[in-house]
């Protein structure tokens, strides 16, 4: 694969990966505000579950794979020089499926309280689910902004403008935390909600609308539900709409299983679950938002050996999200306390959270290796094998939530989530390699089983040091904790590189000397 390719890529993945961190970073400070302002009772329990019935939406109308779905289409019309039969694609795809989605919200609005019923049916507290009827009906209207917009951000991913696109789940959190904090002491948890409205009209819509047409967009009404490329959309989208994607899924049973605990149960595993997805975020989704237009670019040109050594590689550095995930077990009390326990949320919240986030890490790696997995299908215009095989993988993991929830709570529930998203990673990956005549897959085998096998002594050596160094007075304030969590990362830094290098592992040794040399770049300016 050419090198520019690659130097395209790298600009890319930095533009991203600096979103993603942010907008984690702000997601997390986000957290933070809830957790202050309301701890991990049942008001957050009651904004949860106010997610459900949007989330569903969302998903239905395939917002979150816009990128997937309407860049291959888009970018046939730029290869073949056809920009303007493009921007009649887009405006017949935002016309048609944006009054469909407008009529879904309305309906979603009336019957609400039915549908909190059925979603959430371990919901017995009746000022709970009033809460969440209430502000499910505050979000149900930022569902079309994600649509129109990330219509917008595929527009610009396809003629590789990542910048503006970088800027929407900034603004979309900031949004959320502005809601929090200036309508908060009137209106509660419920400040929050209009917060997301907010966002989602600003970072998502408003701003990426003009972020389109600086990209030459041109739009107008355009209501064809016979159009051939409409059609072809509809196609790949429609096993997007019915399939159970592994975000979606956790999100969604998180909150089902959950409404069945006692309160609190809920809102402790979102929050672990926002810890995890943040590791998540900075690897995976970062890599593979910027990585896709490149693989489709690749496909579009049948270019596949080169396409699938780049899904490949990206797969063998993604392992490295194991040993990390390692670390924040290792420090999962420290973690919950810097970030959360303060104002309403006590040490019984840390403890029942902390103790989520250990089982919810044991599938970080999935969630981030899947991210590439399925766009490498998505590259490929084929959204059926991803859809039908992650749904198997999904069903396949119902009994471990029943089982989990029955005999190990709220920790059975996350060690659930994991479970569903590791089976549903080997399923889309094997298959993959059954495709692609199994081409590159042992060196991504390698790779984890190598991660594995090291961060297991890793782990367990920073779990005694932790254990027998410090004394029980750190534990108990912030300073302390951050010491903590600092001398243990660098611990954790010494023994990786130690073993990088010790057992000749090619992804600790490149990322090592890259950093080395981009620093020594630096100093050399």
């Amino acid at each position: 694969m050419n090198t520019g390719l690659y130097k395209k890529i790298g600009i890319a993945s930095a533009i991203m990966m600096a979103s993603v961190f942010l907008s984690r970073m702000i997601g997390l400070v986000r957290e933070m505000v809830i957790a202050y302002m309301a701890g991990a009772g049942a008001e957050v329990d009651a904004y949860q579950v106010a997610f459900i019935i949007p989330d569903i939406l969302n998903h239905v109308a395939a917002s979150g794979f816009l990128s997937v779905t309407f860049i291959p289409i888009f970018s046939n019309y730029l290869a073949a020089e056809k920009r303007d039969d493009g921007w009649q694609v887009v405006s017949t795809i935002l016309t048609c499926f944006g009054s469909l989605l407008a009529i879904g919200i309305g309906i979603a609005f009336v019957f609400t309280p039915r549908l909190i019923s059925i979603l959430a049916p371990g919901l017995d507290n009746p000022a709970m689910i009033s809460n969440a009827v209430y502000m499910t009906r505050i979000i149900l209207p930022a569902q079309f902004f994600f649509f129109a917009g990330g219509l917008f951000m595929a527009i610009q991913f396809s003629l590789e403008r990542f910048a503006i696109p970088a800027m929407a789940p900034l603004i979309y959190n900031l949004g959320i935390i502005l809601g929090g904090l200036l309508l908060g002491p009137w209106l509660g948890v419920a400040g929050f909600s209009y917060g997301v409205l907010a966002g989602a009209l600003v970072g998502n819509f408003a701003l990426q609308f003009w972020g389109a047409k600086r990209a030459g967009m041109k739009l107008r009404l355009r209501m064809d539900f016979f159009h051939p490329d409409l059609k072809r959309y509809v196609l790949l989208t429609l096993p997007l709409m019915v399939g159970l994607s592994m975000t979606f899924s956790a999100e969604f049973f998180l909150k089902f299983f959950g409404s069945f605990l006692p309160e609190g149960s809920i809102a402790a595993l979102n929050y672990g679950l926002r810890i995890t997805l943040m590791l998540v975020g900075f690897f995976g989704q970062a890599v593979g938002t910027a990585s896709f237009p490149f693989m489709a670019r690749l496909a579009a040109e049948n270019k596949i050996s080169e396409m699938n050594q780049l899904l490949n590689d990206t797969l063998r550095y993604l392992s490295l999200v194991i040993p990390i995930s390692v670390l924040v077990m290792v420090l999962r009390k420290e973690v919950v306390q810097i970030l959360f326990e303060r104002g309403r949320f006590d040490a019984s919240a840390t403890e029942l959270t902390s103790s989520a986030l250990v089982f919810l890490l044991i599938g970080a790696f999935a969630f981030a290796s899947q991210t590439v997995v399925v766009r490498g299908y998505y590259a490929m215009q084929n959204t059926l094998f991803p859809a039908i095989f992650g749904t198997l993988a999904v069903a396949a993991g119902i009994p471990v939530y029943f089982i989990g929830m029955h005999f190990m709570g709220t920790n059975g529930v996350g060690f659930a989530i994991s479970i569903s998203a590791i089976l549903q990673l080997m399923i889309l990956f094997m298959l993959w390699n059954r495709r692609t005549a199994n081409i590159g897959s042992q060196k991504v085998y390698g790779a984890y089983a190598k991660m594995i096998l090291i961060s297991i002594p890793i782990g367990l050596i920073l779990n005694w040091t932790g254990s027998g160094i410090y004394p029980q007075a750190w534990k108990d304030t912030l300073a302390g904790n951050i010491v903590i969590c600092a001398s243990t990362g660098t611990l954790f830094a010494v023994l990786i590189i130690m073993s990088g290098y010790l057992f000749k592992i090619t992804e600790i040794q490149e990322v090592i000397n890259r950093i080395f040399r981009k620093f020594f770049a630096a100093k050399s300016q």
